[in-house]
């Protein structure tokens, strides 16, 4: 099942064919990967980008393409847990991403829109208020709302005029051209300053992982810190107009956006390897609210969850002092690998970014969902089944929607043949191969 966005003509790049050598190194070719390497060069650094199979054919080619700062109800959590400063500064990095896109997509046909964005509620008023308040707060100029172009009616929304939406691989593909990437070469071990892939070897001094979920195990303890949530699209032809995109403050509500004469629909949401509405739900949504309406599309993907809300952006783990990753990017993509290319790019070339104290994956991990992503691997290690994921030996269990073996621990996916869908397990099944 491929996304609206694969539609767009793909550009193709080389394989390694030799061993090489660079000075920073990025591991992984989605969006994050990409903004990191352009980015790095237009700063002057010699980088290199390698991608396992082909950039953008991970997790980036299925996301909806909202870039906004506004990430559901976040601004009023990280007040309260984290003060105003910390709050505004979260806010500014996500600004200055979202000027970022703006200036790059004037030159580039990539069907950049301005759109307001919305976060509604369905039940609960005094939420969408405290975030109003909690934005105005932090000087955003942000409104409260009850008119929505939604087939339902809602207990109110937060507005913020003048967010943006763009076709993502149309983006993607055009600023990745002149970059130094190589496709179909995957890193099978890495090396204080060296990278073994299947095609040579390459030597770097400074490591990025941009692998959506990060695969070096020994370090950062990101196999606690993250989980992985599941969520699912339909297209729908013919179905009524909006001109807003919205997201529902609920990780089990919905979201809108319309490319072209389509309507996006997302939802159905579950944590990967657990059981969600999926498809179903929004099939169903559509008959009840869009009868006339056709499915063209429908696809999935997945987000890494952190613990706190705010992604993690920075030194890999302090005992590992020129690695560094972008993860965590809890569903807002776009903004967040754009803010993730800003902070590492200063970090490599010894800048001081305001941002990076934010992002920092070293930040505390005193949260109650450690102890939920523990208990969860702690149920898959033990569970008795003989389909495993190589990662760390969880069991996998069956996705019935989409037929294939998920890992309900860190969310590793492959297909009923055991080959590798998503990571972070970076080889495939070979008790599903069976």
């Amino acid at each position: 099942m491929k996304s609206v966005w694969n539609n767009t003509s793909k550009v193709k790049f080389e394989t390694l064919n030799s061993n090489k050598e660079t000075d920073v190194l990025i591991v992984g070719g989605g969006i994050a990967g990409i903004l990191c390497a352009l980015k790095l060069k237009n700063s002057g650094v010699d980088c290199m980008l390698v991608e396992a199979s082909e950039i953008c054919e991970g997790i980036t080619k299925n996301t909806t393409a909202k870039i906004t700062l506004q990430h559901g109800l976040i601004y009023d959590n990280l007040i309260n847990r984290f003060g105003e400063d910390t709050a505004r500064l979260y806010a500014e990095a996500q600004v200055r991403a979202f000027e970022e896109y703006s200036r790059l997509c004037s030159d580039i046909d990539c069907n950049y829109e301005v759109k307001d964005s919305y976060v509604y509620s369905m039940d609960d008023r005094k939420k969408i208020e405290k975030e109003v308040l909690a934005l105005n707060k932090l000087k955003i100029r942000a409104e409260f709302t009850e008119s929505l172009e939604l087939p339902f009616n809602v207990a109110g929304a937060v507005r913020i005029k003048e967010q943006a939406q763009f076709h993502p691989l149309k983006f993607l593909y055009t600023v990745a051209k002149e970059l130094p990437i190589y496709e179909h070469t995957k890193v099978v071990e890495l090396k204080p300053e060296k990278a073994v892939t299947d095609k040579g070897e390459i030597t770097y001094k400074k490591l990025i992982i941009a692998t959506h979920f990060p695969i070096l195990n020994k370090h950062g303890g990101y196999f606690l810190k993250l989980y992985q949530h599941r969520s699912y699209v339909i297209a729908l032809k013919g179905a009524q107009k909006i001109n807003g995109m919205y997201v529902d403050e609920s990780d089990t509500g919905l979201s809108f956006r319309e490319y072209e004469n389509l309507l996006l629909i997302g939802g159905g949401g579950h944590r990967t390897g657990k059981q969600g509405g999926c498809w179903q739900e929004l099939e169903a949504f559509s008959k009840k609210h869009y009868k006339k309406a056709e499915i063209i599309y429908k696809w999935a993907t997945q987000d890494c969850m952190t613990l706190d809300g705010v992604p993690y952006i920075g030194q890999y783990s302090k005992s590992t002092p020129d690695v560094y990753v972008a993860t965590g990017f809890n569903k807002w993509g776009m903004t967040n690998a754009m803010v993730a290319s800003d902070i590492l790019c200063d970090m490599i070339c010894g800048k001081l970014n305001p941002y990076a104290k934010v992002f920092s994956p070293s930040r505390s991990v005193l949260h109650p969902q450690v102890a939920i992503n523990a208990f969860e691997s702690m149920v898959g290690l033990l569970t008795p089944t003989a389909p495993r994921c190589p990662h760390l030996g969880c069991a996998l269990k069956y996705n019935k929607a989409e037929h294939t073996w998920d890992c309900p621990c860190h969310g590793s996916r492959f297909t009923e043949k055991g080959e590798l869908i998503d990571n972070p397990s970076t080889d495939d099944s070979k008790s599903l191969g069976q």
